[in-house]
């Protein structure tokens, strides 16, 4: 029977969860780096041992690990990120020119095929590149000094580039997403970089037509139409089915469209989740019940999903990294809160149940099948 292995990333360490195919029972490693905030844990899809792990301290600095066991021990890999190319401001949240600042890594994207390439999103906003199992690291500049690149300023979290998206389908096909400033894409491997918001309605930003300036919380694709992607955006849910050519807004009876995570359900790419929270400025769940809200139309006609989920006196959030799904026939869905519980669901929402409590606060949540 094919196994789950659940990687969570939290503000004072790595815990590692696996159960068997029926997902009942779970045992559970960590912490791994206790006491250093780890942003983003994820597995290859080559090689599901191979595990990499941003580690980051206020005090230490970032380090990448990486683990060739699924978790059981790990390696410090280089942790010499540079940024390239023509030295260059972004704004600041008053408008001044700030220089570019290199603070953490965010999130980490291996590659679908090769275990030894793996992607960084970091903060202040860029992507960088490793071939050789995090020992070095490239940035691909041509994001940083796209033409819009002085004019992308700090979301709440600070400038993240925190989504990475590779299309299955097209190994030149890249999508990233960075607050405060947008979706992009490139179809040269990294190269050159188009920003892909049309469509996009920020309040902040007069301009209906405006290029950059938009706070993407979160993307999600499916592998099966990786034309089609979904968008949490700092208010609005979206949806493109042309690779980001235009958006157009999917909320429908959402009871908020302010959220940090969106993903897509492992057989049916029809079927989208969001949690919503309550607003930018209050980040619980409204009306203090926690809900996963589901659609299979894609979008517009939502659903809320609740058995097995406080409706009551919770006031939790859920970032943008901390929603996953497994890819066993019956199809898991997971996620984690800042107050430290990681749910989970068998059967593609309808129950949930927590699988740990009292975690710290939860920054991610990523899932591997074993086989």
């Amino acid at each position: 029977m094919s196994g789950v292995r659940v990687l969570v990333g939290t503000r004072k360490g790595a815990f590692v969860l696996t159960s068997d195919g029926k997902r009942t029972d779970w045992d559970v490693s960590g912490p791994h780096f206790t006491g250093w905030e780890i942003y983003h844990v994820k597995g290859s899809p080559a090689d599901p041992d191979r595990l990499y792990a941003s580690q980051s301290s206020g005090w230490f600095g970032q380090q990448i690990q990486r683990s060739d066991d699924g978790g059981s021990t790990w390696t410090p890999v280089d942790n010499h990120f540079e940024y390239d190319g023509v030295p260059g401001t972004h704004q600041w949240y008053d408008g001044t020119p700030h220089p570019w600042e290199f603070a953490r890594v965010w999130h980490l994207e291996p590659s679908l095929t090769d275990p030894d390439t793996v992607y960084a999103g970091v903060e202040d906003a860029a992507l960088f590149r490793s071939t050789d199992g995090g020992k070095g690291w490239q940035e691909l500049s041509g994001l940083r000094e796209h033409g819009t690149g002085s004019s992308w300023q700090p979301g709440a979290g600070g400038m993240c580039l925190h989504t990475i998206l590779l299309d299955p389908s097209n190994p030149e096909r890249i999508f990233v997403a960075i607050s405060a400033a947008g979706a992009f894409r490139s179809d040269d491997a990294g190269k050159s970089w188009l920003p892909i918001n049309k469509g996009l309605r920020s309040g902040g930003i007069p301009d209906v037509d405006a290029e950059v300036g938009h706070c993407v919380h979160r993307l999600a694709m499916h592998p099966s139409a990786p034309g089609t992607l979904f968008m949490q955006k700092h208010w609005d849910v979206l949806r493109t089915d042309d690779a980001g050519d235009q958006w157009h807004e999917v909320s429908g009876n959402l009871p908020s469209d302010f959220g940090f995570p969106i993903d897509v359900h492992a057989h049916e790419p029809e079927t989208v989740y969001v949690v919503p929270i309550k607003s930018d400025s209050e980040h619980v769940p409204p009306d203090g019940r926690l809900r996963v809200y589901r659609s299979r139309t894609g979008g517009n006609e939502w659903e809320a999903l609740t058995n097995g989920l406080p409706q009551s006196n919770c006031y939790v959030n859920v970032l943008r990294d901390a929603m996953a799904v497994d890819s066993l026939d019956s199809c898991g869905v997971y996620f984690g809160t800042t107050g430290g519980q990681v749910y989970a669901s068998a059967d593609a929402g309808d129950n949930w149940a927590p699988i740990v409590r009292d975690l710290p606060a939860v920054l991610s949540v990523e899932v591997q099948t074993l086989p």
